[in-house]
């Protein structure tokens, strides 16, 4: 674990660059990789508190919780700006980011096109303005909006279109904004606090994401009366009403085409509950074939994990996400000229199910709550259940 930096870091020389993640599907918070195995976010108090209190039975379907960290705005000689994690002497050693990473070379050409077309713009300007002006052509077959209609992206240093090259363009959206917001509403030198979590795609090749908005009610219990007339509309509205889930984003790795195919939390909304089903299915295919076997160990996952839901009483985990993700790139024995999936002998599919996103979670004893519920969730519980028989029925063929 890296221990809790001090509050002061004033004097420090030595910072961990932290890189836009190329693999965040969803969600509107910045998340940033801090090292190989870990990643960051802007820290909440109520979130923070609940990977501290973590019921040891939801352990294995969360990140683990690493710590917090100290990140700063730095701006280089160019005008560049950047976050700037500082670690104590005594946390493990800190990623240093290749200034040939890909998530760094994206970063930095976004910035080097805004400089380029309108030096006089403020920086937090140029930052809102770099995405539309980029001259390099898509990556992805992406139905993103981005919030100011931007579909395009950036190629490698080199302008191929290499497989390490391909990437989610959501996470620099949320970059993007995030940067916006802190340098048009706050000193440059101030301290922002981050929470430390484990980096759960670290162990994929070409990680596939899905990230599923779970529960009939998105607004915590401080939501304002507009924002939660807001969130209720948006789940009447989607699947969230009649299923208990929605997409919030997914990428999906394209064996044929070589690069993900990305959808965002706005064709999520859209979706019918057949429409639902049919991104299931979209999730689970590779360009090639449908990873049948993968379902297996998904839907067993999930049967564990509602479980565990239906035993945490005073629960309510509303507006969380729940992840699944395997691996894009198939062992050989699983390829199409190998052997059968059934006959493999590596044992089941890798896949993971990992429960993130907790600021509007609450439970008895959490801070300040006026509100306390009786029993599980039940909003989550009907989603997991959709969930599993929607799965359950692809794998049996209806």
């Amino acid at each position: 674990m890296v221990v809790q930096d001090s509050a002061d870091t004033r004097g420090t020389s030595v910072g961990v660059p932290l890189e836009p993640f190329l693999h965040q599907v969803g969600g509107h918070l910045s998340l940033m990789q801090y090292d190989a195995h870990t990643v960051c976010k802007p820290l909440i108090s109520r979130e923070q508190k609940f990977y501290e209190s973590l019921p040891l039975a939801m352990k294995r379907f969360t990140p683990q919780y690493k710590g917090t960290i100290t990140v700063r705005l730095r701006r280089d000689s160019r005008g560049h700006l950047s976050l700037v994690a500082h670690p104590l002497k005594e946390s493990q050693e800190p990623f240093q980011a290749s200034p040939e990473s890909a998530a760094m070379t994206i970063w930095q050409s976004l910035q080097q096109t805004s400089s380029s077309n309108g030096g006089t713009y403020p920086l937090h300007a140029q930052l809102a303005h770099s995405l539309k002006k980029s001259p390099a052509k898509a990556l992805l077959e992406s139905e993103f909006h981005l919030g100011t209609h931007v579909s395009s992206l950036v190629e490698g240093a080199n302008g191929n279109q290499t497989e390490s090259a391909s990437f989610n363009p959501w996470g620099l959206h949320c970059h993007r904004a995030h940067l916006t917001r802190l340098c048009s509403e706050y000193p440059e030198h101030k301290r922002h606090r981050f929470l430390l979590l484990e980096n759960v795609v670290s162990q994929y090749k070409q990680p596939c994401v899905l990230d599923l908005k779970m529960g009939t009610r998105q607004h915590g219990d401080d939501a304002s009366e507009e924002k939660k007339a807001r969130h209720i509309k948006k789940c009447a509205q989607s699947t969230s009403a009649c299923l208990g889930v929605r997409i919030c984003g997914m990428q999906v790795y394209q064996t044929d085409k070589k690069h993900f195919l990305c959808k965002d939390k706005y064709y999520g909304r859209k979706l019918s509950v057949e429409g639902f089903r049919q991104a299931l299915s979209q999730f689970l295919h590779n360009g090639r074939r449908l990873r049948t076997e993968l379902l297996e160990p998904i839907l067993r996952q999930l049967r564990a994990l509602l479980t565990v839901i239906r035993s945490q009483s005073s629960y309510r985990f509303y507006s969380s996400s729940l992840l699944i993700i395997y691996d894009g790139q198939e062992s050989p024995e699983r390829t199409p000229g190998g052997l059968h999936p059934q006959k493999a002998h590596s044992g089941p599919a890798k896949v993971d199910i990992r429960m993130i996103d907790f600021a509007h979670t609450t439970y008895k004893g959490s801070c300040n709550e006026h509100t306390t519920y009786e029993g599980p969730d039940p909003g989550y519980i009907f989603g997991l259940e959709n969930l599993i028989n929607i799965l359950q029925n692809l794998q049996e063929g209806k």
